[in-house]
């Protein structure tokens, strides 16, 4: 019991001093992961260390894969383990987890919805991305997620938009070298009739 107490004091320190004091809260975490090296909650803290504060996604990786080896059903690690697989360019392994997540009870649903506008987004299929952010904004529940998702809408929107213009451009560039191939082969044509 005493063992436990400790444990939870050093994981209490490690969240109330993340993000803000690093040093302390990664050696309270080496400290509570000392004590107990398959707790869910340390080991999803320390995966959130490396990948957002040192860039490390594999590192981060392999700490969110011993988390869920711990326990598979912790509804809170799997949005930020997707965003570290969009991060690392794991595009068909963050759509596994995503379609996983889907079915655990307790995993917010919003949430969910929003990685899987990220991935759409990363993956430039914007009308996809548009369409689960709406669900995710219907699934939310406070004002801050419908805001930044309405954020997030606004830039995909820009981004369809450059997209379709850019295709427009193309497009006309491209079939104003076509009328110019037809225009030179017709006026060959014609050089030779004559």
């Amino acid at each position: 019991m005493m063992e436990n107490n400790l444990y939870n004091t050093y994981l209490f320190r490690a969240i109330e001093a993340y993000p803000w004091e690093l040093e302390k809260a990664v050696e309270a975490l080496n400290y509570a992961l000392a004590y107990d090296p398959e707790n869910v909650k340390a080991l999803h803290l320390m995966a959130k260390v490396h990948y957002e504060q040192l860039g490390d996604y594999e590192t981060a990786k392999s700490y969110f894969e011993r988390a869920l080896a711990s326990n598979i059903a912790s509804p809170d690690i799997y949005p930020d383990y997707v965003r570290v697989l969009i991060n690392n360019e794991d595009f068909e392994e963050a759509q596994k987890l995503i379609d996983f997540a889907k079915t655990l009870k307790g995993v917010g649903k919003a949430s969910i919805a929003l990685t899987q506008g990220q991935l759409f987004e990363s993956l430039f299929k914007y009308e996809e991305a548009e369409k689960v952010l709406k669900e995710a904004k219907q699934l939310a529940l406070n004002d801050d997620f419908i805001s930044f998702v309405d954020a997030m809408l606004s830039r995909i929107k820009k981004k369809r938009q450059a997209k379709a213009n850019e295709t427009k451009v193309v497009e006309n560039e491209a079939k104003k070298e076509t009328e110019k191939q037809q225009k030179s082969w017709f006026q060959n044509r014609l050089n030779n009739l004559l």
